[in-house]
């Protein structure tokens, strides 16, 4: 290929995921002139093998176990049928229905330069592209991140399944080894159960959902052992053996005590890492860390001061909105010289099984609760909408610091996602309970669990000692002033 005519991008961006698309798609909006380059599919791992995907496996999984419990709402519907041929031709179909919206011609449409190839930095405001050559004034990395792979002794043996490779399959596994009990290995573990595998879930921490509040990692402990999961918790893999063209055994250990667990197919979900490599980022001035992450300041500049990074290979939380918000903030500070500063304090994340959690803010554990922070509990037994939907197993839960600002939640329970985003509007413009408490909620919903537990707080500064004594005081001063005659 021969070196490309003109003048330089005012931004070229690499990478054609979720932060990329939308930084190239800000970029553009400002006017600059934006070259975005993917060396495979524009769309990224959100469309191809995430979000979309997952998220329409779950909603099979989930129609599957309505149908199987319907009898306790009195409903018979027989005995269920799974074609799992059928569920993942479906995952196909959502896929190409959202696709042209993350497509090279959507891109154009937007007045960008679309790019298919490697690119690689070769010298300062050059890239070049498959030979190619690509001038540039600034950069934006946004290549994201892959399946990690933990180097397990006899792991190359089998043909195992990642989160990227998982679309493939045909064929409902008969046995079904997740390693990796965080929110991918939870969240597909209960799919496949629900649609007839027999799953065993391999964490090697001492709970399941490590990063969320103790109490919702038990309740959604109880949900898969629930659906048949064998959850093995504190157990190291030690090694892996094949047995056949995909089967084989997994060994583990708790320290003590060696297991084996046969297997179909084994899934690895064990985390993600940062695809920096062979981009020639070390001849570009651009720094990693020891995770192989890239260094970033708080306006998302890298060590190079014409290059920024956004997304998952920056060691940010690696969520689909959080490479999207960060990857505009880089473009417009890229193209307009801004020193806008990323956020992440406000990040919400939510782990999509049945029930869901959803998080926000300061952690809600009360072991972990920083000076001066308290925490405020609902349970879903005092939430009229669970009760009528038989879902009672959930809860929420604040933190809120002395001043009754709200600082930090976690809910369990169905569309957790959904009550979500109120409270993550409380902890960025840092709410009070008693700015909550006065809003009116739709009644019945799961937001009351929440917005009863701002209620709660209220009601309890209320009846603090210097709190009741100004009542008192203004409840006299108000007997005073009205005088009631018989």
């Amino acid at each position: 290929m021969n070196a490309m005519s003109g003048l330089p991008y005012d931004l070229a961006v690499i990478g054609g995921g979720s932060t990329g698309i939308v930084g190239a798609k800000t970029a553009a909006s400002l006017g600059a002139r934006v070259v975005l380059i993917e060396r495979e599919r524009t769309g990224g791992d959100c469309l191809w093998t995430g979000c979309v995907p997952s998220k329409t496996l779950i909603a099979s999984a989930h129609a599957a176990a309505a149908a199987s419990t319907a009898t306790r709402y009195g409903i018979d519907v027989g005995p269920i049928a799974v074609d799992f041929t059928a569920i993942m031709r479906r995952v196909q179909r959502v896929i190409e229905d959202i696709e042209p919206l993350d497509s090279p011609a959507a891109l154009e449409q937007a007045g960008i330069t679309v790019l298919t190839g490697h690119a690689r930095f070769t010298g300062e405001g050059r890239l070049e592209v498959d030979g190619a050559v690509v001038p540039y004034r600034r950069a934006l990395l946004a290549t994201g991140a892959s399946p990690a792979v933990p180097g397990i002794p006899g792991l190359e043996s089998v043909p195992y399944l990642t989160s990227d490779t998982l679309w493939d399959l045909r064929h409902l596994p008969g046995r079904l080894v997740v390693l990796g009990g965080g929110s991918i290995g939870c969240e597909l573990g209960q799919a496949f159960a629900r649609l007839g595998s027999e799953v065993t879930i391999v964490e090697g921490l001492p709970r399941i959902l490590p990063r969320e509040d103790s109490q919702a990692s038990k309740v959604v402990l109880r949900s898969l052992q629930a659906d048949g999961i064998s959850v093995r918790t504190g157990q190291r893999a030690v090694s892996v053996t094949a047995t056949g063209d995909d089967s084989g055994t997994l060994m583990i250990t708790d320290g003590e005590t060696t297991t084996h667990v046969a297997f179909d197919q084994l899934l690895v979900a064990v985390g993600r890492a940062p695809n920096t490599g062979d981009m020639g980022l070390e001849a570009a001035g651009v720094v990693l860390d020891d995770h192989g992450f890239v260094v970033v300041d708080p306006m998302l500049r890298t060590t190079n001061k014409r290059i920024w990074a956004a997304g998952d290979l920056t060691g940010h939380p690696q969520f689909t909105h959080a490479a999207g918000v960060h990857g505009s903030l880089a473009a417009s500070n890229a193209v307009l010289g801004l020193r806008r500063r990323v956020d992440l304090r406000a990040m919400p994340r939510v782990t999509f099984t049945d029930p869901e959690v959803a998080s926000v803010g300061a952690t809600t554990e009360a072991a972990d609760l920083a000076d001066g922070l308290r925490q405020i509990t609902r349970n879903h037994r005092d939430v009229d909408r669970a009760v009528t939907d038989g879902n009672i197993d959930g809860f929420a839960r604040l933190a809120v610091d002395g001043r009754g600002r709200v600082v930090g939640a976690t809910l369990v329970g169905p569309r957790a996602g959904e009550t979500l985003p109120e409270l993550t509007l409380a902890v960025r413009k840092r709410l009070r309970t008693r700015d909550l408490a006065a809003t009116i909620h739709p009644y019945p919903t799961y937001a009351d669990g929440p917005w009863k537990a701002t209620i709660d707080d209220v009601q309890d500064r209320l009846s603090s000692p210097r709190t009741r004594r100004a009542t008192r005081w203004l409840g006299a001063l108000a007997r005073r002033r009205v005088r009631v005659t018989i």
